[in-house]
């Protein structure tokens, strides 16, 4: 029976109830640890299986993606629109933050005695957070340029931190294929091609556990908000229910008076449609917070659902899952306003203007992984001179957000891809393929 209920829902379903499970054990003063030793490795597992193949897909869809193109001309041309694309959505998001924010000023609200009590609590974790921003603010204007080269790509591509650099060097093979005679270029790209779909096979079996690695990941989650207070996590929900709220309410701001505009702009394809077609990466993302861990669902849903050619989806997604961070870029915005008003300092005109030029860079180096952005957040801080500890005082909720901005990040970056497509003439007209989107099909397209 379980198996005829739609993935989607399935991933629904295991949300919840690891919702009401962790609540349950909060509520009744259970003892976590079994909900830490048995359940939690559950999610544990099925993150890692995703940041597994992580690399791998992002290696062999650009080498193939690239090569695909034809000629350096076309590489150029949708490199060109797709960068552009995430540039700008990165910094109308920063802006909408900001502008929100700055309006409803939600860290005037917070009580003194929960911003002692938050930067007593997470000392140590803003200390360890604060010694790795403060090796990268140390380096000069270029380092993000420098950072992009990897010295070691195996090195590279065993730490999916350093994702920039597998990006950077499959960009390059994929160039050289181009450049080579095609009979030799034809047996290597032959093996990436076949490598691919050996990935994307592999995905398909590691959706199988997907509603129990999300129902894992959520109980212990809240059980862990928890830590040894049962209440210190409800208490520090409503301390910064505002700022949650406006930084929640900034994303959908994003996606319905961005997202919503680019697609009705570029595409012809139902919006309605559109959401439903990639709501399964969305309901991942959102349950790992991780754009990389999420990609092999995203290419899968873009590729067979929307019917993206697999040249476009294999560069434009990739390329995104590293570099375009909207809805972490929004998040900055939002923290850095709100730590610096309670604080009591007031930001200035050039202060903010800081914040997107900075927000913007740290976008781009940002991991697509849970947590990732906490450090960039702390560069934005010492770069308008705020403390970075002020970190501490949305540590409480960061996790949470972090799920609904890695929805935007996902969001934006297929977005973008399906925008490309169409001025490619790369993506079927009229409405997206009703294969029946609800399901984790994963033949290949006809």
């Amino acid at each position: 029976m379980f198996k005829k209920i739609s993935l989607p829902t399935q991933i629904i379903i295991g949300l919840v109830l690891g919702l009401v499970f962790g609540l349950v054990i909060i509520k009744f003063g259970l003892d976590p640890s079994f909900t830490l030793d048995f359940i939690k490795p559950v999610g544990t597992i099925f993150i890692n299986s995703l940041k597994m193949i992580a690399v791998p897909l992002v290696f062999a869809s650009l080498v193939i993606g690239v090569s695909n193109l034809g000629d350096i001309s076309k590489l150029s041309r949708i490199g060109g629109k797709t960068l552009f694309a995430y540039l700008v959505t990165t910094i109308i998001a920063i802006s909408v933050g900001l502008l929100l924010v700055n309006l409803l000023r939600p860290g005037e609200s917070l009580p003194q005695s929960t911003r002692d009590n938050l930067l007593s609590l997470y000392d140590d974790t803003v200390g360890t957070k604060a010694s790795q921003a403060a090796q990268v603010n140390q380096q000069g204007p270029l380092q993000p340029i420098i950072d992009m080269v990897p010295e070691n790509i195996v090195k590279a591509a065993a730490d999916n931190g350093s994702m920039l650099q597998v990006v950077f060097f499959a960009i390059i093979v994929g160039i050289a294929l181009l450049q080579i005679p095609k009979e030799k270029a034809k047996s290597f790209t032959s093996f990436f091609d076949a490598f691919n779909d050996v990935i994307i096979k592999i995905v398909e079996y590691i959706m199988l556990i997907a509603p129990y690695g999300v129902f894992a990941l959520m109980a212990s989650l809240i059980v862990e908000i928890a830590g040894e207070n049962p209440d210190s996590a409800v208490e520090l929900l409503f301390a910064l229910a505002k700022y949650s709220l406006i930084v929640i309410g900034g994303l959908v701001l994003v996606v319905a008076g961005v997202y919503v505009v680019i697609l009705k702009s570029f595409t012809k394809l139902p919006v309605k449609d559109f959401f439903k077609a990639i709501r399964p990466a969305m309901l991942l993302g959102f349950s790992t917070s991780s754009s990389n861990a999420t990609l092999p669902v995203t290419m899968r849903q873009v590729e067979n659902e929307i019917g993206v050619s697999e040249e476009i989806s294999s560069f434009v997604l990739p390329l995104g899952a590293t570099v375009n961070m909207n809805g972490t870029s929004l998040y900055q915005a939002v923290a850095a306003v709100f730590i610096a008003q309670a604080l009591g300092m007031d930001l200035t005109l050039s202060q903010q203007l800081t914040i997107v030029l900075t927000a913007t860079l740290a976008a781009i180096g940002s991991a697509g992984v849970p947590g990732a952005g906490l450090i960039m957040l702390i560069i934005v801080l010492e770069a308008i001179g705020v403390p970075g500890a002020g970190v501490a005082l949305i540590i409480a909720p960061d996790r949470i957000l972090d799920m609904f901005r890695t929805v935007v990040n996902i969001t934006g970056d297929v977005v973008v891809c399906v925008a490309v497509a169409s001025t490619e003439g790369e993506l079927p007209d009229g409405l997206i393929r009703q294969s029946n989107p609800f399901t984790p099909n994963l033949e290949n397209k006809e």
